[in-house]
């Protein structure tokens, strides 16, 4: 079996909706790095040294790959990438290894015998 990790960088109050989403599209679970901070193609706006632009959460995902692009989709659409400029992004990387997903296993082998 082989697995994609897919990043997203979303706006804090939008990481449970992404999460939801993207467990509906099969992923089995999530990793989530709060309160960092992006910046696009112009420095954030500051007043006395601090940032006025909300915090944004990273969340990683193991994903199935045959699933993977589905995901991907499902997080840009709940995110409003394509739609609200500065949302957010996310993007899908190989997995050349992963131990550790014995528990989870079953899970993806069910999901993606439902999804072919």
């Amino acid at each position: 079996m082989k697995f994609k990790l897919v990043i997203a960088m979303v706006e804090d109050e939008r990481t449970e909706t992404v999460i939801e989403k993207a467990r509906k599209m099969g992923a089995t679970g999530a990793t989530v790095i709060t309160s960092a901070r992006g910046e696009g193609m112009k420095p954030a706006k500051t007043f006395f040294g601090l940032t006025l632009e909300g915090q944004v959460d990273v969340l990683f995902f193991i994903v199935e790959q045959h699933l993977s692009r589905s995901v991907v989709e499902g997080i840009a659409e709940v995110g409003e990438f394509g739609i609200k400029k500065g949302a957010g992004v996310v993007f899908q990387l190989d997995i050349e290894d992963a131990i550790g997903l014995d528990s989870q296993m079953n899970a993806i082998k069910e999901e993606i015998e439902e999804q072919l």
